[in-house]
């Protein structure tokens, strides 16, 4: 088990920020450094098809020792990038052995502070060995735990073949965080039955239902005219974008106002000049006709604000992005129920969750692979106090491992 560690402090250590104005695929080739890493590692492990693609993508299979013949093909997935929210350059990892409850302070800026009761889970943390980052950047644990946890995995059942399994798929992909982490992926090459992304947060999670999510763009043509001889011509653009935004719920509706399984409407972006608008809105949801509801209701606030403009007129386009994975997995729910035997048997008591966002077992089951999210440890990604216990990092290295024997006896 020491492995997951060793092998997440040299993963953090390499800059593998997403870039979501990047044109190319993957969006920073710097993820590629890492990818190559994890395709030589695994090779070494004996793996001998780890490989990774044009894409960036790591492709590697375990074969079965299985004497069954129908064992499902199960893969295990995670990705490499990291957020570009913070800086993920020049991580300086940083173990707090034994840590007994108070403040952790990181160095590099003492502002950084992790506090219990501050921290959704630290609390369970006393006695374990926390990795934070030094205080300047993210720590990189979203994904890169998920990363070293199958890697792991792969050297633990390389190193004990009387472990019995069928053919295990490893899928590391690119760009995850800037929502194109299944873009490019061969399911046809990867050849898997059924999928889990180890991507989740507190121990003894298992997450089998997202958002459903949706774009909305708004385009608001106005008729422009030169200001000082604008009177009863002039309809802004900018004037109209902004009283929509105005008709928008203050006390519902909207991130900062919701919670559990409810859904939101949220402007993300406005541009332009008074002829032209552009309002970018993001809408979640975990049914599709929660969507349609909320997509209905803000294409009526924009109607009945064009009306006092009677010169102007808007685009409303809605663009499809994913889809709750419980829909697919409800159709196969011997993946959620081998998950929580595999946790129950290293000893933990599985939580099944809701994620208020989308993972690449989002896509990759609407794509054919039912794939739902197993814990990784992460805590508090996207942010300086981003932090991860080894202990749990340990225990989801068990979970994947208990999760192969459990696909291989019951086929």
């Amino acid at each position: 088990m020491t492995s997951v560690l060793d092998r997440f402090i040299s993963y953090v250590r390499i800059d593998t920020q997403s870039d979501p104005n990047s044109t190319s695929f993957p969006s920073t080739s710097k993820q590629r450094i890492l990818s190559n890493q994890l395709a030589v590692e695994l090779q070494e492990l004996g793996i001998s098809d780890a490989h990774v693609d044009e894409h960036g993508y790591v492709y590697a299979t375990i074969p079965s020792n299985s004497t069954k013949s129908n064992v499902p093909v199960i893969c295990f997935c995670s990705h490499v990038d990291t957020s570009p929210d913070v800086t993920g350059a020049n991580v300086v990892p940083i173990v707090h052995r034994n840590w007994d409850g108070s403040d952790i302070v990181l160095p590099d800026d003492p502002t950084q502070v992790l506090r219990i009761g501050e921290l959704h889970d630290l609390d369970q943390q006393i006695g374990n060995d926390i990795v934070t980052a030094s205080g300047t950047t993210l720590l990189g644990a979203d994904n890169k735990a998920g990363v070293a946890e199958i890697m792991a995995t792969a050297e633990y059942l390389m190193q004990n073949p009387d472990i019995k399994h069928g053919d295990i798929k490893i899928l590391f992909t690119p760009d995850e965080e800037v929502g194109r982490g299944t873009e490019q992926v061969d399911l046809v090459k990867l050849g898997a039955d059924f999928g889990y992304t180890v991507d989740g947060e507190a121990i003894g999670t298992l997450e089998d239902e997202t958002f459903s999510a949706d774009g909305v763009k708004i385009t608001i043509y106005g008729v422009s005219t030169h200001p000082g001889y604008g009177l009863g011509k002039l309809e802004n653009a900018l004037k109209i974008g902004a009283d929509i935004l105005a008709c928008l719920p203050k006390e519902t509706l909207s991130p900062e106002t919701t919670e559990g399984k409810e859904g939101f409407i949220h402007p993300v972006q406005m541009e332009g000049i008074q002829e032209k608008v552009v309002l970018s809105f993001i809408i979640r949801d975990f049914t599709t006709a929660g969507l349609l509801e909320k997509e209905t209701f803000l294409k009526r606030i924009t109607d009945e604000v064009l009306s006092g403009y009677p010169q102007s007129t808007a685009e409303f386009v809605i663009q499809e992005q994913y889809r709750n994975m419980k829909e697919v997995l409800d159709q196969h729910p011997q993946v959620i129920e081998n998950a929580l035997t595999a946790m129950e048997r290293v000893g933990l008591k599985p939580i099944q969750r809701s994620i208020r966002g989308g993972t690449d077992g989002s896509r990759l089951s609407f794509m054919g692979l039912p794939c739902p999210n197993i814990f990784a440890g992460e805590h508090a990604f996207h942010s300086k106090l981003e932090w991860v216990s080894v202990q749990d990092m340990e225990k989801a290295v068990e979970v994947i491992v208990s999760l192969c024997q459990v696909w291989e006896e019951k086929a």
